[in-house]
């Protein structure tokens, strides 16, 4: 009791210089945890769009399709119709994107007769919630594919999926567990979402802030505690051996380049990568189309669009 009564009323001059620097710390590490908490909320809640869309007036004659995620309830996405019992393509937004900044590639894709479905993942678009960065949205792709394949109007045992950055993320890890992806490409992927985590809050300068991004990635493991155990997706990518996989990077995003090269190396045959000088969001219109067109050829050599259900 006595230590304590001198530390709150501190008499002697070294007691006081103590408690300075006590108060001081405690006050810098609430600042940082303000400030960590602060900058965490800003990368698991981008700002989302609140525009509609009338799909009557939509090129590609898009339908809405609605599939259940488990302990999310419905979520809709967009189903463009291509050749009757072809492959589909889910093609997968990134982070801070939605489905709609994707509408080129799935034009693209459609016109050469695939079967093309889109959505928002949770926490970006029209979808409400925080994101975990490619925790969670792995399942509600997982259940994306999956309704899916009850139509009666697609392949219903080939599926191909187009990512990047967090929909990169998702797309190799639904592709290591399901055997119906049997084609998928990813732009500027990342092996784990605390690698996300770390890029965004190196990118907004706050961790020049001694330990912001040390408690910036702990707050997001408490977030997101059920994963805890999940490893990165670079750990189990061997199980992907036989699927044609096509790894795209950016020269100007330098970490996601880097991580995108590090999966591809250890990433099992067959597989190739290429490298473009801008990210996909960043593109002109005749680089977008240049690129559009090195997705879709690498589909129609992987899963042309012809009807497989009686193969």
């Amino acid at each position: 009791m006595a230590v304590l009564s001198e530390l709150l009323y501190p008499t002697t001059r070294l007691s006081k210089v103590f408690s300075a620097v006590l108060a001081l710390l405690i006050f810098g590490i609430v600042l940082v945890s303000a400030v960590s908490g602060f900058l965490l909320y800003q990368i698991l809640r981008p700002t989302r769009s609140t525009s509609t869309f009338d799909l009557n007036v939509m090129m590609g004659h898009p339908t809405t399709f609605s599939f259940p995620v488990a302990g999310a309830g419905k979520r809709d996405g967009w189903f463009y119709p291509g050749l009757r019992d072809a492959p589909t393509v889910v093609v997968c937004h990134g982070y801070q994107a939605q489905r709609a900044d994707v509408l080129t590639l799935v034009t693209a894709l459609q016109d050469h007769q695939f079967n093309v479905f889109l959505f928002d993942f949770t926490g970006h678009g029209t979808s409400p919630g925080v994101t975990s960065l490619g925790y969670h949205e792995t399942g509600e792709l997982a259940a994306a594919v999956q309704a899916l394949s009850t139509r009666d109007d697609v392949d219903p045992r080939h599926f191909g999926l187009w990512g990047v950055d967090m929909g990169g993320y998702v797309t190799l890890e639904v592709a290591t567990s399901d055997r119906r992806i049997a084609a998928i490409a990813v732009d500027d992927a990342y092996a784990d979402p605390r690698d996300m985590i770390r890029i965004e809050a190196r990118s907004s300068g706050l961790t020049a802030l001694p330990l912001v991004g040390l408690f910036s990635d702990l707050g997001f493991r408490m977030l997101n505690y059920p994963y805890r155990h999940e490893p990165p997706v670079s750990t189990h990518l061997g199980q992907t051996t036989g699927i044609p996989k096509l790894f795209v990077q950016s020269d100007d995003r330098p970490p996601l380049a880097s991580s995108t090269l590090a999966l591809f190396i250890k990433a099992p045959e067959p597989k190739q990568t290429v490298r473009d000088r801008l990210s996909y969001s960043d593109m002109s219109d005749d680089d977008r189309r240049i690129y559009e067109n090195r997705i879709v050829n690498f589909f129609l050599q992987n899963i042309p669009p012809t009807s497989r259900r009686d193969h």
